[in-house]
């Protein structure tokens, strides 16, 4: 009978863990690990916007406190989601604070929703992965992006 347990609770466990490996992909998953740097995302796929997306990328790299970096190009909205260096993490807010000063000041017709967030920047790096997939449709991919803006203003 206690064998019989142990391989049931061993079963449960099992199953448990299998389940967390197909939601979010590798990539995902290490994101916080190390550093990924993730090519932009743009929704709409066009030239012009691919260029400004790493362009953006680059810029945002430019920083001396942020290490990695994730880009999103929506219709309206650009999501850029950043880590911060271990030792710059006290002044997190300061810094999201210059950052999106910047941007604006920069890019003035754009629309940024800067964040430093984990959860935001694992998203971001989820979208980007699924983008890859020419199997996944924009649509769903525009609904993500807005679930992602979303959660970003419910954290503020």
């Amino acid at each position: 009978m206690a064998k019989f347990s142990i391989c049931i609770a061993l079963l449960f466990a099992l199953g448990g863990c299998s389940e967390q490996s197909k939601s979010k992909s590798t990539e995902t998953r290490l994101s916080l690990l190390r550093t990924t740097n993730p090519h932009p995302a743009v929704l709409d796929e066009k030239e012009e916007e691919f260029k400004f997306a790493e362009k953006l990328q680059k810029e945002v790299l430019k920083q001396p406190e942020i290490y990695d970096v994730a880009i999103i190009m929506g219709k309206k909205e650009v999501l850029v989601a950043y880590k911060v260096r271990h030792l710059q993490r006290f002044r997190m807010k300061k810094i999201e604070k210059n950052l999106t000063k910047k941007l604006e000041k920069q890019y003035p017709k754009e629309k940024f929703i800067v964040s430093s967030d984990y959860k935001i920047f694992i998203e971001a790096v989820d979208l980007n992965e699924k983008l890859k997939d020419p199997k996944y449709s924009r649509k769903k991919a525009t609904d993500q992006f807005k679930s992602i803006i979303k959660l970003q203003k419910e954290q503020t």
